[in-house]
């Protein structure tokens, strides 16, 4: 192996927010055990695209000995070879029956708007229109997106904002996700695909006030500009104390 620049990462600087994900265009980073990590040295160009978008500083180019770079390795990892195979977008390969889309009518009922507030919470339908909700269960197909007023979460978010689903949830189909615990450039590639296939009316972001969430907001901005339709997105920060810290 001849010596080449290529990426470092420092893990005690990196918080697993998944900014440099997005920004590898090779699709060289992945967040593991929330962490980045290249996962293959074959795919990282070395030109350092992703260093600019790390809040911390946690990556540089050093030259080291490294294997050379594969433009051609990096097109099948991305599946752009025609004779790569892929699994369709939002197919899970373990057939979990888990991705059957639900059209769920639990919030339809006009008698109950506005009920969130001051009503015992053991009294209160929930307010969830669409099954399932986990990014990775999700497809671009499935018709409770269309045109709707999408409410992306961060997965945290829930179980901090007591009326999660009062304030959030109520007449949105919802999808959840965490930007430092999964698969960044997955969860970028499935959103693109929803926004091109549905265009959402608008995007609602809730996220949690820690470091790595804001991999989230990226990811949601980055698959608007790819998808090249023009959806406005609010963003709204949660505390992990439960107050509602910024909105709009």
């Amino acid at each position: 192996m001849a010596k080449r620049k290529i990426i470092e990462i420092d893990e005690d600087l990196c918080t697993g927010c998944g900014a440099c994900v997005t920004s590898c265009a090779e699709g060289a980073l992945q967040i593991v055990d929330g962490k980045a990590k290249v996962v293959n040295e074959v795919f990282c160009d070395g030109l350092g695209a992703c260093i600019g978008e790390c809040p911390t500083g946690a990556l540089k180019i050093i030259e080291r000995e490294a294997p050379e770079f594969d433009e051609k390795a990096v097109e099948e990892h991305l599946g752009h070879n025609k004779h790569a195979k892929k699994e369709p977008i939002g197919v899970e390969p373990c057939g979990c029956p888990s991705n059957n889309p639900m059209v769920l009518t639990a919030s339809s009922g006009k008698e109950h708007h506005g009920r969130h507030g001051g009503a015992k919470a053991e009294e209160l339908p929930p307010e969830l229109t669409n099954w399932p909700v986990q990014w990775r269960l999700v497809s671009p197909s499935m018709p409770f997106f269309k045109g709707k007023d999408l409410l992306i979460a961060a997965d945290c978010v829930p179980f901090a904002y007591r009326d999660f689903h009062g304030r959030f949830l109520e007449g949105k189909p919802v999808i959840i996700g965490c930007p430092k615990l999964d698969d960044a450039g997955g969860f970028l590639e499935k959103l693109t695909a929803i926004f091109k296939d549905a265009t959402p009316k608008s995007i609602t972001l809730a996220i949690m006030e820690v470091p790595c969430c804001g991999g989230l907001k990226k990811i949601v901005d980055e698959a608007v500009r790819r998808s090249g339709k023009t959806i406005p997105v609010s963003t709204t920060v949660v505390g992990i104390e439960g107050q509602i810290l910024r909105s709009g």
